[in-house]
């Protein structure tokens, strides 16, 4: 019988996120796609640097599977985290910054001794929208070695980044994993992560997608531009073949959750959005954490519901534990777990 050491075992980008407040005419001087994710090079980044060097800032780690096994790990479960990052002040950071949130990580043993760690430049819009521009730096490097093969042996579920499948190294260190991970045991999940990678990398996350998935992630949008389709019915139909249980997050109105031919809507907690940077990753964790621990996924979608509803009321794409805990400790005050 396997031992689960961790509940979560997550492969993915290391980014430092530096987050801005802007207006939509700033926004549209400076040129950054609205409501997206943009690679961007080393000369645009510091472009935009300079452009936005009156701005006041917060940095924050990130990265989106980042996010999500801060938020797993900050909830009380176990979590580890494949990444790469430089050899320099931000990769520093941000290792210090998994080890305060109680992540395990590859980065005690490996670390990438030249080049940038990698950044997202996160522009937050008076309506809540945020756009990145994203240097990948380092992480654009992350490849197999940053693997651990008996770590992902030990978890109940192993987690891929879609937007590694804009890296080869990345897309093949991910399915290596994947390949390990179902040797083991352990559940697949996915986050389809933006709709760039959908218009622009599909063929890495038709790859990661292969041979099915238990877990599968994705926002309203980006199921509409998977199925080529506004319908409702035939995007939940399409989405639906892709996984055991697809969770499609859909903003104020809360989430689906697909599986076993069954629909089920959670309905999402009424607050004002500030910045929805981080949602997606936060509902993911806070599902996981609950699904790993013995909850329904109709319970594990609404307690993804309520963390992801407290992070974007208010700036920033991470919650403070004590805030996790209090919505962990009223959830489990209104559900119960029969063993």
């Amino acid at each position: 019988m396997t031992t689960h050491h961790y509940h979560l075992y997550a492969i993915g980008n290391a980014l430092v996120d530096t987050e801005y407040e802007v207006s939509d005419a700033q926004l549209q001087a400076i040129g950054v796609d609205k409501g997206h994710m943009t690679l961007i090079d080393a000369p645009r980044r510091a472009e935009l640097l300079a452009q936005l060097h009156e701005q006041s800032a917060r940095r924050t780690g990130g990265g989106s599977a980042g996010n999500t096994v801060v938020a797993l790990a900050q909830l009380g479960g176990h979590a580890f985290y494949s990444c790469r990052v430089a050899d320099d002040e931000l990769g520093a950071f941000y290792a210090a910054d998994l080890a305060c949130n109680g992540v395990a990580t590859n980065l005690n043993h490996t670390k990438a001794e030249h080049g940038q760690t990698g950044s997202c430049l996160v522009l937050v819009t008076p309506d809540a929208e945020r756009s990145m521009s994203t240097f990948l730096g380092a992480t654009a490097e992350l490849d197999a070695s940053a693997l651990h093969p008996k770590d992902i042996a030990r978890s109940k579920v192993y987690y891929m980044e879609g937007y590694l499948a804009a890296s080869p190294t990345g897309l093949q260190a991910a399915l290596e994993g994947r390949q390990l991970a179902r040797f083991a045991g352990a559940a697949l999940a996915l986050t389809l992560s933006d709709v760039s990678m959908i218009q622009f990398c599909r063929p890495g996350l038709d790859a990661m997608l292969a041979g099915g998935l238990d877990y599968l992630f994705c926002n309203e949008e980006e199921a509409q531009v998977w199925c080529g389709s506004q319908n409702l019915q035939q995007v939940r139909k399409t989405m639906a073949g892709l996984a055991k249980t697809v969770c499609i997050t859909r903003g104020a109105k809360g989430s689906l959750v697909l599986e076993a031919g069954q629909v089920i809507e959670m309905p999402a907690p009424t607050v004002k959005a500030v910045d929805t940077n981080g949602a997606g990753d936060m509902f993911a964790g806070a599902f996981l954490y609950a699904a790993t621990h013995g909850y329904p996924h109709a319970q594990a979608a609404e307690l993804g519901n309520r963390c992801a509803a407290a992070v974007v009321s208010q700036h920033g794409n991470r919650l403070q534990p004590e805030q996790l805990q209090a919505l962990k400790a009223r959830f489990e005050q209104e559900n119960s777990v029969t063993a």
